[in-house]
């Protein structure tokens, strides 16, 4: 592959007690064992606290938000001191220290009224919840960072919402690596390599990029990068199906078509039918596509990051 750093582990943000640390309202954590058993191989984390951080003590109060989802307050739980202004004070500063950190993505921990992407609880006029709520630090951070991939450490136990975040993570690292040498070439390159990968999550993102690609080296380079970038990771939210993926890996069997046995275009072609019955995970026809690869030194194929997007050890693509 073309990037030099591949192996160097990827900085994230993370909610600090899904490290281990005990920094949560009751003294406890919150640790996460796919996090820190699995992705810290890959993964350099940067632990935040919201209410350490805002000088909030260890143990506390707990929280919640109050009043208006779009602009809640945060109060204590029992004896309602408002902690608003304290912690948009801290997260306003705190967002701006996070541009030096070189942060790739980052895990929130889920349904905190600091730290929750999404579904926190709200509570209204009746004093009934309703889950409709973004943390506060979340709400900063997502502003501040619209294109970083975020997620929560429970969806991460969703499959798919796993492998569409870590692969996400990894492709803006890679879309970082190339902003660092930003020649037309290394554009191009990027593009081409992903191109698979694209198309496997939008196909109307896919064709959008190429026209902004072919205008590499004509238009100014600031405005075209912004928005390629933009483009690039509003299609690397929206997560591959089946479908989408059987429409790639034929798509990839066309540049074997001259190639293969006739035996073998009757395997491949059988298992691709298997994995969008459902039978066979996706892991099946991409290492079979991987072994005609480099059967036939099929170069262009190669480079696409689709047959490889992030290590195999992580099983992303293990589940049918």
């Amino acid at each position: 592959m073309m990037m030099t750093n591949e192996q160097e582990k990827i900085r994230i943000g993370i909610s600090s007690c899904l490290l281990g640390n005990e920094v949560r309202y009751n003294g406890g954590h919150q640790r996460d064992r796919y996090i820190t058993d699995t992705l810290s191989n890959y993964f350099d984390f940067v632990p935040i606290c919201p209410e350490v951080e805002c000088g909030l003590p260890v143990p506390r109060e707990s929280m919640r938000l109050v009043g208006n989802p779009e602009a809640p307050r945060l109060l204590t739980s029992k004896t309602g001191v408002d902690h608003t202004e304290r912690m948009l004070k801290w997260a306003a500063k705190r967002v701006q220290e996070l541009e030096k950190e070189g942060l790739c993505g980052f895990i929130f921990k889920s349904k905190s009224p600091s730290s929750g992407m999404e579904r926190v609880k709200v509570y209204g006029k009746n004093n009934s919840p309703q889950n409709v709520g973004v943390g506060m630090f979340a709400r900063a951070f997502m502003d501040h960072f619209p294109l970083l991939p975020v997620e929560e450490e429970g969806r991460l136990h969703d499959m798919i919402l796993r492998e569409n975040f870590i692969e996400s993570v990894f492709v803006y690292r890679r879309w970082r690596d190339t902003l660092a040498d930003p020649t037309p070439g290394n554009f191009v390159n990027f593009h081409t390599h992903h191109k698979m990968l694209l198309r496997a999550h939008s196909e109307k993102h896919y064709r959008e990029l190429g026209h902004v690609v072919a205008q590499a080296g004509s238009l100014d380079s600031d405005s075209l990068l912004a928005a390629y970038q933009t483009s690039l990771m509003a299609a690397m939210k929206l997560k591959p199906t089946v479908k989408k993926h059987v429409n790639v890996l034929l798509h990839i069997m066309g540049h074997f078509k001259k190639l293969l046995s006739k035996d073998e275009k009757q395997e491949l072609l059988e298992v691709i039918d298997n994995f969008k019955e459902h039978h066979v995970p996706l892991i099946v026809p991409i290492t079979l596509m991987n072994h005609y690869v480099r059967k036939y030194d099929e170069q262009y194929l190669q480079q696409q990051y689709y047959l490889k997007p992030h290590p195999i050890e992580l099983r992303l693509r293990n589940h049918a």
